[in-house]
C-alpha cells in the first residue's frame, strides 16, 4: 500500500517562496557526503571531527532555516 505523504503547505494555494524541498534535500545531502568524505581525505587525523561538525551543523542549520519557512506558510 502506497500513500503519498502530504508536504506542509501544500494545501496552499501559489508559489512557496523561499522553500525548495530537492534543493534543501540535494545541499543537506552533499554536506552529509563531505562530512563522511572527511575522514578519508583529511591529511591530519585532529581535524576530521572539527571538519565533521563544522558541516553538520551547516547541514542542521538548513533543516532549521526550512522548518522555520513552512511554519511562516
Amino acid at each position: 500500500m502506497s500513500t503519498s505523504i502530504p508536504r506542509p503547505g501544500d494545501h496552499l494555494p501559489g508559489s512557496h517562496p523561499g522553500m525548495d524541498p530537492r534543493s534543501i534535500h540535494t545541499d543537506v545531502e552533499g554536506l552529509l557526503t563531505r562530512a563522511r568524505d572527511t575522514a578519508v581525505d583529511a591529511a591530519d587525523p585532529s581535524e576530521i571531527i572539527p571538519r565533521q561538525a563544522q558541516l553538520l551543523e551547516q547541514a542542521h542549520d538548513l533543516l532549521v532555516q526550512a522548518l522555520a519557512t513552512v511554519d511562516k506558510i
